[in-house]
């Protein structure tokens, strides 16, 4: 079952997954977000997705920590755009040594969950207002040039800092947080036409052509999936501030990584 909450750390989301060995694999979608994760002794990093993933291999308990969208490589000293579509281990990026000993305070950790969101509390800084505000501004459907406008750059700047915070340009990411927005009209339960025009799309056949790109899948499919799956969106995993409206999006869909 996956379960998450809002994280002490500014824009963050903490989650667990434990799936049963008939769980079936659920896609993660393009969500704008890195991940930090630990799985059966292992630390390791989800960059951001341009597609869905579908984790191979059986079943296994998985915990994360989900970063605002880029806000990790400052954490992981890393250019976003070099983890784009991958999963990689931190010792590829930290010293190994170092890893090792953070490997092993997680894993003996009661909640490995919550031994991710203190390591992540010590070591990453809050996400910085000029990255909060522009991804505020793409999230509002604001158009790129537009938003390299009220940013005070040149759109070949927004360009460079977003490939280096987000893993690709900002016509990418509007078009993930729309997505992000349009799923999460959909599940509510919003028809789709009413869903494509609320959330900025021409119509809804585009609606669907872009869901199609990012997920592979078709819109009634995810949402079909999501009710067999009947996973919550939000659930305890042990003290948590109140919900914010500005976290790292909801993964309701997955059942892996």
């Amino acid at each position: 079952m996956y379960e998450e909450r809002v994280s002490r750390l500014a824009g963050a989301v903490v989650w667990t997954n434990a799936p049963s060995p008939s769980t079936r694999a659920f896609p993660v979608l393009p969500d704008g977000c890195m991940d930090l994760l630990y799985s059966e002794g292992r630390l390791l990093v989800a960059g951001p997705d341009t597609r869905a993933h579908v984790p191979d291999g059986p079943p296994a308990p998985w915990a994360g920590i989900r970063f605002f969208p880029g806000a990790a490589p400052a954490l992981l000293g890393v250019p976003a755009h070099e983890l784009r579509d991958r999963r990689v281990e931190l010792a590829d990026l930290w010293p190994a040594p170092e890893v090792r000993c953070l490997t092993d305070r997680v894993a003996t950790a009661l909640r490995p969950a919550m031994a991710l969101e203190s390591l992540a509390l010590e070591r990453a800084a809050p996400p910085a207002p000029e990255l909060r505000r522009l991804v505020a501004l793409l999230a509002a459907g604001r158009p790129v040039a537009a938003t390299a406008d009220e940013l005070g750059i040149g759109a070949r700047q927004l360009h460079r800092r977003s490939l280096n915070a987000f893993g690709y340009g900002p016509k990418t990411l509007a078009r993930i947080l729309r997505l992000q927005r349009a799923l999460a009209m959909a599940r509510e339960g919003m028809p789709y036409a009413d869903t494509a025009a609320r959330a900025g799309y021409a119509d809804q056949a585009h609606l669907s052509r872009e869901v199609r790109e990012f997920t592979g899948a078709a819109l009634g499919d995810l949402l079909l999936r999501r009710r067999l799956a009947a996973t919550p969106r939000t659930a305890p995993l042990g003290p948590a501030p109140p919900a914010r409206s500005d976290e790292a999006p909801s993964q309701p869909f997955r059942a892996g990584y």
